[in-house]
């Protein structure tokens, strides 16, 4: 064998070898750099002002119920109504369903709002059942914008309140009604 032959057995035994550590040190300082400079969404809010929380307790004052609408945010996009308390709203034909357009719940909020003894402290009482979606929650805080009604609150749904919510939806079986009438 001559020395060639012997050169190119030994390139063959040998093969390649690429170091590596550049190329791995290279890659971790791009990921390092693009976690550093990437943004992160911030998260959208709104902003709710909320009253001092009293001292003291202090008396409920009596409410008179033209005074105020309480909706019911529930299942399938669906907005119910009524401006009753707990002795009034007896049977589910007395809770009423509207739609988030000019047509619904914008309508209804303005008529009970011109209905109302003193319109100046008129009130929509929120009330998003175990059903409802987040999007309906912030739909109808934009129709307290669109409406100008600046006095609204948030709250739960009392039980005797989801007694005739779960009556209603029961007995609608998933037809959508829109009642404009109150």
């Amino acid at each position: 064998m001559g020395v060639q032959a012997k050169l190119k057995e030994k390139k063959k035994e040998q093969g390649i070898h690429i170091d590596m550590t550049p190329m791995v040190d290279l890659g971790f300082l791009l990921i390092t750099f693009f976690i550093l400079t990437t943004t992160m969404n911030q998260p959208n809010t709104i902003d709710m002002k909320l009253p001092a929380k009293p001292d003291q307790p202090t008396e409920q004052p009596e409410i008179d119920l033209s005074n105020s609408i309480s909706v019911l945010l529930g299942k399938d996009n669906r907005i119910y109504y009524h401006q009753f308390d707990e002795s009034g709203l007896t049977d589910p034909s007395k809770l009423q369903e509207t739609t988030f357009d000019t047509e619904g719940i914008e309508r209804v909020i303005d008529q009970a709002k011109a209905r109302a003894k003193k319109p100046d402290i008129f009130t929509v009482i929120i009330k998003p059942t175990e059903d409802s979606n987040y999007e309906n929650f912030v739909n109808i805080l934009d129709e307290m914008e669109i409406t100008k009604t600046d006095h609204y609150g948030i709250t739960d749904v009392k039980p005797w309140e989801q007694k005739i919510y779960e009556a209603k939806v029961g007995e609608s079986g998933g037809e959508n009604v829109n009642s404009n009438e109150n």
